[in-house]
């Protein structure tokens, strides 16, 4: 049954700004291993896809991101907030750089952003600030490869230290191609009444990769994680517990102080006076050899090993 395994994809179209979406089926499953692969595929479309994204950019004039820019309606945080919503596609995963020079009056979109040869605009219409004025803004970008997203306090240009690396402002960079997953699954009975699954799966792209790329990336991702499982080997070789014989069951109760035995005045300043300050030491002697103590007679050699017996379960003969 596992091997007529088949997949399909239903449906795939683009949405508003260049977003994506497709619909995929999976037949003949298993019972029990449709919600295995749908919870698998969707974590990994989730979160171990990777993207490119504007990581920290340099304006003109700029050197905090409560500046203003003068004859341009938004503030500078706006217009951070606005890169963060340009989309772009490519191939490399080494750090490159764009620019934008351009002069007022006009509105400014993605599409007026100098991109480097191997970087596409997804979404070229998308809007970043409006300039009022004759005035011309320059800003320069970083764009980088990652995954997940980023946060802007963790993604400084820790790489150089040049003074121009202080005037650049790090946004909260957003990797993730896979914007959302669904999936559902169905119970199909056979004649006979066997039960075989069949699921399907929504998968929403921001247009940098098409759902049935994001589809075969996310599946090859779980196979060469599930390959290098079966292929490691074990390089540490198992050791066989040899049982170790202990002499005395007393070790834990060494650093006891004989203060804990609340012993009688005169057994503890005899104990004491013979450097004997813990239970430890106090094990160290046999009956005979502690009453040859000075003043340590077979009274307070009975009252010593009564309290060891009670207090601590340790038995002397």
């Amino acid at each position: 049954m596992i091997n007529n395994i088949s997949v399909k994809c239903l449906k795939s179209d683009k949405i508003e700004s260049g977003a994506c979406h497709g619909q995929f089926l999976i037949n003949s499953l298993k019972s029990g291993q449709g919600i295995t692969i749908g919870n698998q595929l969707r974590r990994v479309l989730l979160n171990d896809l990777g993207g490119i994204a504007i990581t920290a950019v340099r304006i003109a004039g700029v050197s905090h991101e409560f500046s203003t820019i003068p004859g341009v309606r938004e503030d500078i945080l706006e217009i951070l907030l606005n890169l963060k919503g340009v989309i772009l596609r490519g191939n490399s995963q080494s750090p490159q750089f764009g620019r934008l020079k351009i002069q007022g009056p006009m509105v400014v979109t993605a599409d007026s952003i100098q991109l480097p040869s191997d970087l596409e605009l997804v979404n070229p219409n998308h809007y970043i600030m409006t300039i009022s004025t004759a005035n011309v803004i320059e800003i320069e970008f970083k764009f980088e490869y990652g995954t997940g997203y980023k946060l802007a306090s963790q993604t400084f240009l820790e790489e150089d230290d040049n003074d121009d690396d202080e005037h650049y402002l790090q946004l909260d960079a957003i990797f993730m191609p896979v914007q959302k997953v669904d999936f559902k699954i169905e119970n199909i009975y056979d004649k006979e009444n066997n039960i075989t699954e069949r699921l399907f799966l929504d998968i929403w792209t921001n247009g940098s990769i098409s759902p049935d790329e994001a589809f075969k990336s996310a599946a090859q991702i779980t196979i060469d994680l599930f390959n290098l499982l079966v292929e490691k080997k074990q390089s540490a070789k198992i050791n066989k517990l040899e049982p170790k014989v202990q002499s005395l069951s007393i070790e834990p109760y060494t650093n006891i102080a004989i203060e804990e035995l609340q012993l009688s005045v005169r057994a503890y300043n005899c104990l004491k006076k013979a450097q004997i300050n813990t239970v430890g030491d106090l094990l160290q002697y046999s009956p005979e050899k502690l009453q040859e103590l000075k003043n340590f007679g077979r009274k307070s050699s009975i009252e010593v090993f009564s309290t060891l017996k009670n207090k601590l379960g340790i038995i002397l003969q």
